[in-house]
């Protein structure tokens, strides 16, 4: 099943964006906003190499697409992903080679989508285990359905975490409810994920697709220079002495100012007036 909305033909058309080859997910582009939905869902939206690499595809679009502003990853069927697709590991000849391809796949899409300037909004449709929970938590915001659930589950079948969720957890939740999860494989209902801090908000099953269409709405007319730079913030505090990390924010809303959005924002605010950004 494909995707491609059509405006993808001003932006390079299917060649560049992969609209017309997508088997294992749904892309589309809608001007400012861009949807992703995982769509194996007679698999639980497992994640096999084929999926992995129509994911990294989609994502490196919307890292390099200017246009861009929101990127809205979902998923079809009662799923939202059940992490690695078991059953291809155990039937491939080396189960090693091919986990280490999937990840390293896997990775590149979860890089991407975390550095690209557009914000991405996750809304969690079921149940998220494994690589299906690490890419949940990687979003900017994060909105789940009451019925969704949470579980690491790696350990259950000898395996570690990836997708990363060893990166994510512990700065969201802390060190010791990360050791929890992923060492006892303890599974949160949404309404536990919500209370942990997990997510932003849980909604009624039948109002998942508004609130998160909402929220894309939101931010698709939002400044994108100035949520990207909250994302580099935050992607780089940990790291940073205070020091540092006082010179990237001087010099990011130094950035800020001197752009087509920061002066539009400063001048509808002292102008009483609601801001109209590129």
């Amino acid at each position: 099943m494909n995707s491609a909305s059509h405006s993808d033909s001003h932006r390079g058309g299917g060649g560049e964006t992969g609209g017309h080859d997508y088997e294992n997910i749904l892309f589309e582009l809608d001007g400012p906003i861009a949807r992703i939905t995982l769509n194996r869902p007679n698999a639980a939206n497992g994640i096999d190499q084929a999926l992995a690499e129509e994911l990294e595809r989609a994502a490196a679009y919307c890292s390099e697409d200017p246009v861009v502003k929101v990127v809205v990853l979902t998923a079809a069927g009662r799923f939202f992903s059940a992490g690695g697709d078991v059953r291809a590991m155990a039937a491939s000849a080396d189960a090693g080679a091919f986990i280490e391809k999937l990840a390293g796949t896997l990775h590149r899409a979860v890089s991407a989508l975390a550095r690209m300037d557009a914000l991405l909004i996750v809304g969690v449709n079921g149940t998220a285990a494994g690589a299906g929970m690490s890419l949940a938590v990687a979003g900017d915001l994060v909105v789940a359905a009451e019925s969704a659930a949470f579980t690491m589950a790696y350990t259950k079948i000898g395996l570690s975490p990836d997708g990363g969720a060893s990166y994510y957890l512990p700065r969201i939740i802390g060190l010791r409810k990360t050791q929890e999860l992923m060492l006892t494989n303890r599974t949160l209902s949404a309404a536990e994920a919500l209370e942990w801090g997990l997510l932003h908000r849980v909604v009624p099953d039948a109002e998942l697709t508004d609130a998160v269409e909402a929220l894309a709405q939101e931010f698709a007319t939002g400044p994108k220079g100035s949520n990207a730079n909250v994302k580099k913030l935050l992607l780089v505090s940990s790291r940073h002495t205070l020091e540092e990390q006082l010179d990237t924010e001087a010099a990011l809303i130094t950035r800020c100012a001197d752009s087509a959005d920061g002066q539009e924002g400063i001048a509808a605010f002292t102008g009483k007036r609601a801001p109209k950004f590129a």
